[in-house]
C-alpha cells in the first residue's frame, strides 16, 4: 500500500500540469505552428498574449482566447455573423441545516444478543443535526466576440 500512494500522487499531478497547460495561447500555438505563423504580426504578438482586437481573424482569436463554450451564427444586412461565448466556472455557496429523531434499539448488541431475547444494550434514542456548507460550480459567461466574415467586429468580457 506504501508503495502505491506515491504512484497515485505522482499520477494525480501529472494530470493536473496537463489539463492546467493545454488551455493557454502558448499551447495552442505549439499545437498548430503552421498556422499560428499564417497571422499577421500584429495577430501573433496579440495571440500570444491572450489579447484580441477589432479586425482580427477568427483563427487568431482562437490562439489568444481558446475554444469558445458556445458558437452562434447568424446574418445582418446581407452579412454572415458569428458570436464566440466563452465561459468560466463561477462558485456558488450553500448552506444547510440537517438533522432528526430516531428511536430504537440503536447500535449495540441488538435485539437477540447475548442480554437474551428483548433486552438489548444499545441506546434507546438518538439524535443527529448537522451543519453543511456546500459549493457548486455554475458556468457563467466570462465574455463574447462577435464577427463579421470571420473577422473581429466587436468584443466585450466581464470584468470584476
Amino acid at each position: 500500500m506504501k508503495a502505491i500512494l506515491p504512484l497515485i500522487s505522482t499520477f494525480g499531478v501529472l494530470l493536473l500540469a496537463n489539463c492546467a497547460s493545454t488551455n493557454t495561447p502558448s499551447a495552442r500555438i505549439e499545437k498548430d505552428q503552421q498556422a499560428y505563423h499564417d497571422l499577421s504580426e500584429r495577430e501573433q504578438e496579440l495571440a500570444s498574449k491572450g489579447e484580441i482586437e477589432a479586425g482580427m481573424s477568427s483563427q487568431a482569436v482562437y490562439f489568444a482566447l481558446g475554444e469558445p463554450s458556445r458558437k452562434l451564427e447568424g446574418e445582418s444586412n446581407g452579412t454572415r455573423t458569428m458570436r464566440w461565448d466563452y465561459s468560466t466556472l463561477s462558485p456558488i455557496y450553500s448552506n444547510s441545516f440537517h438533522g432528526g429523531f430516531s428511536y430504537g434499539r440503536g447500535f449495540g448488541r441488538g435485539r437477540f444478543g447475548r442480554g437474551g431475547f428483548g433486552r438489548g444494550h444499545g441506546r434507546r434514542g438518538f439524535s443527529s443535526f448537522g451543519y453543511s456548507p456546500s459549493v457548486h460550480f455554475v458556468p457563467t459567461r466570462s465574455g463574447s466576440v462577435w464577427f463579421e466574415n470571420n473577422y473581429v467586429k466587436s468584443w466585450e468580457r466581464v470584468t470584476r
